[in-house]
């Protein structure tokens, strides 16, 4: 009876996965629109005001559609053998790592090397954004040792699991907490004028929807039994060879 529920729901999984790709470029779109078209396109050290734009843009992309779609991928993929899973899914997190340390860099120089100077770490929307890079940081390497360092026992992976599954979930509330807050804080300090609305406004607030739209669905996804990967036969003897090590 579960299985015949496990395939009527399933059905449902390329419309799902579809409206997901949707929203994400919808996402990147609309922050590559707001960048070139209202914030003066990107530069680096020498524009200090304007590599700030390389934050947001590559902070949503790191931290919300890659980390999205690094969640679901035992979810879309679950079909493909258990080992590449694996390896896909820790290329894709340490990407978007490395994505979000190079936006991180970009608005504390932005900071840094304005003149005047700008205070770093002063507002909420920093101190969350912060907590869910370095929260990730460590997911990456906890997990990296846990389910890909050769040797670690088969009980050990099983019961750091649950934390593990817990953890980038939250990393990933956290991350679109600090990305809307983000939003509204840029738009305050840049005094874009919500009365009467003007078309940057219009298209901060469409972007906050979006994000918060894709969001909730990878979530959806991500916690639904149904759409969990069952087991193939390959994952029992590769497991049955770690058992036996």
């Amino acid at each position: 009876m579960n299985r015949l529920a496990n395939e009527s729901e399933m059905k449902w999984m390329p419309l799902l996965y579809g409206v997901t790709a949707g929203l994400s470029t919808l996402v990147v779109v609309f922050m590559l629109v707001w960048t070139f078209h209202f914030r003066g396109g990107f530069a680096w050290q020498d524009f200090p005001a304007i590599q700030f734009n390389w934050h947001p843009v590559l902070m949503v992309v790191s931290l919300i559609v890659l980390y999205g779609h690094g969640i679901l991928v035992y979810r879309l993929l679950r079909n493909e053998p258990k080992k590449k899973l694996k390896l896909l899914h820790a290329i894709m997190m340490i990407t978007a790592l490395l994505l979000a340390s190079v936006g991180l860099k970009a608005v504390f120089d932005s900071h840094n090397l304005a003149e005047p100077s700008i205070d770093n770490l002063y507002t909420l929307h920093s101190w969350v954004g912060l907590a869910a890079v370095i929260c990730f940081a460590l997911q990456w390497l906890f997990g990296f040792v846990a389910f890909l360092f050769p040797g670690v026992r088969h009980s050990l992976r099983s019961s750091y699991m649950p934390l593990h599954v817990f953890g980038g979930l939250m990393i990933f509330g956290l991350a679109t907490t600090a990305a809307l807050m983000g939003l509204l804080e840029k738009a305050i300090f840049s005094r874009v004028s919500y009365a009467p609305l003007t078309a940057e406004g219009i298209l901060i607030n469409s972007t906050g929807i979006a994000i918060a739209s894709l969001s909730l669905l990878i979530v959806y996804i991500a916690t639904r039994w149904q759409y969990k990967r069952q087991p193939l036969p390959e994952d029992e003897l590769l497991l049955a060879d770690q058992l036996a090590e």
